[in-house]
């Protein structure tokens, strides 16, 4: 089978915790991620006899306005059903879960040119966690059980397999994380467990409808890896098919260390579940005039602000800014106040964003008209950033409180360019023999000499002196 022409199928399943301070179907608070083991637990996520579930409405709406978003179908009535299934961190025996009657159904997410349809977005509880002596499984003398996060609410937004490369499915996973914390339903952080990415790859020869042997990947934490874990993948089972084996439905996990995928159990199938309808909690009816409500109060979603900002702005710039809520609010505040669009924005990517810090968009406007007014040099104007989005002041404030000036007198400058050209005779000599690369190291030495000189105006007395 050598020389085939293979085609990548995904599916994606990702796992999200919706923003709530509390457990889907008990009033336990949501642990921190270094919380002491079992310090967030109560007779209901702990599974004792007699007690009783209660629906999260939190993680209800935080459902809705994902499937909402994402512009899913969603049906008058919904129900909870048990998954069983017997593993050491579910300590009921059984996972509630949502099977025949989800919270929505029939999506869609527009990927670029590909449209990814969406099969369901769903609620269900997590599971605990098992902590392995020695870090891994098959290394573990012994294992413990932490039930912080059993009942933690999880929005589980499942794809049909329209994706196809790895390129493909990092990207979808990003839209949504940035849809995600667009509306408010998750902060889908990665890092900290809130949003968890599982790829179903599967490869089939290029032009056949038919769809091959999936597996499933799990243990994934960050977009890189997703890449990386899902491109593994699709070579080892290129490799298994070429040299005549045959793919195993399997759930594979994804060793970061080693950077390779290893298999874990046999993939089961929904019949191997058992599912029913939860007993204890009745079926929800869905009120018509609230999810018009939730539709209504829905933010304008970042693929369309992009689309807009992209008539004002550079695509990559555009791009960049119409992925975080927060930028592309300061942007659109500052250029309100009258800022101009280009310098706001590459301010915003280059400045703020890295710092993590906003302030108010009219602070922002007066910042940029400093710089581009050359009345402070950028240097002058991060730190006044810096200090504007600590404390609110607005930099006007703080510039005159500094002291900061922008050296832009041409007798002064002229004073300063004389005095480093006399002490870099080397590379004075250089940029006169045409190395105009040497007018940096000119620069650099002034720059030292006199932080606050205005760059632009410096360099054009240093060019001008040289001659």
């Amino acid at each position: 089978m050598r020389g085939v022409d293979w085609e990548v199928v995904i599916g994606m399943e990702v796992h999200v915790q919706p923003r709530t301070r509390s457990k889907m179907f008990c009033g336990c608070a949501i642990a921190e991620l270094n919380a002491p083991p079992n310090t967030h637990v109560c007779e209901v996520c702990l599974g004792l006899p007699g007690v009783l579930p209660v629906p999260n409405q939190a993680a209800v709406e935080a459902c809705l306005k994902t499937a909402l978003a994402l512009n899913c179908e969603i049906p008058r009535h919904t129900k909870f059903d048990r998954k069983n299934y017997m593993y050491p961190d579910l300590p009921k025996g059984y996972q509630i879960s949502q099977y025949d009657l989800p919270m929505s159904i029939n999506g869609r997410l527009e990927l670029g040119e590909r449209r990814v349809r969406i099969r369901r977005v769903h609620l269900e509880e997590d599971t605990g966690k098992l902590v392995h002596a020695g870090d891994k499984l098959h290394r573990a003398w012994e294992s413990y059980v932490d039930l912080n996060r059993a009942g933690v609410p999880l929005m589980e937004i499942v794809s049909e397999p329209d994706l196809r490369s790895a390129d493909e499915a990092r990207d979808y996973a990003v839209e949504l994380q940035t849809l995600l914390r667009t509306i408010g339903a998750s902060t889908a952080d990665m890092e900290r467990g809130q949003l968890r990415a599982e790829p179903n790859i599967s490869i089939r020869r290029a032009g056949s409808d038919e769809l091959g042997v999936k597996t499933e990947l799990k243990n994934i934490n960050s977009f890189r890896a997703l890449h990386r874990a899902i491109n593994f993948e699709v070579e080892r089972q290129k490799e298994v098919l070429e040299s005549g084996g045959a793919v195993v439905q399997e759930t594979r996990g994804w060793s970061e260390a080693e950077q390779r995928t290893f298999s874990q159990r046999s993939k089961e199938f929904a019949e191997d579940y058992r599912y029913f309808p939860e007993p204890d909690i009745p079926p929800l009816e869905l009120d018509r005039a609230w999810i018009e409500e939730l539709r209504a109060a829905l933010p304008e979603l970042p693929s369309l602000r992009r689309s807009r900002l992209a008539g004002q702005l550079p695509v990559g710039l555009a791009n960049a800014i119409g992925a975080d809520r927060e930028l592309a609010d300061l942007y659109e505040s500052a250029v309100a106040k009258g800022a101009p669009a280009l310098a706001t924005a590459n301010w915003i990517v280059n400045e703020v964003a890295p710092t993590g810090k906003l302030t108010s968009g009219a602070n922002l406007a007066e910042l940029i008209r400093l710089v581009d007014g050359g009345a402070i040099t950028r240097d002058q104007a991060r730190e006044a950033y810096l200090e504007s989005a600590d404390t609110g002041r607005t930099p006007a404030e703080i510039v005159t409180e500094h002291g900061y000036t922008q050296v832009s007198d041409e007798s002064e400058l002229r004073v300063l360019a004389e005095a480093v050209i006399d002490a870099n005779p080397k590379a004075t000599a250089d940029f006169r023999a045409g190395k105009k690369q040497a007018l940096q190291a000119l620069m650099a030495d002034l720059r030292k000499r006199a932080p606050h000189a205005n760059p632009k105006a410096a360099n054009e007395v240093l060019a001008k002196l040289l001659g």
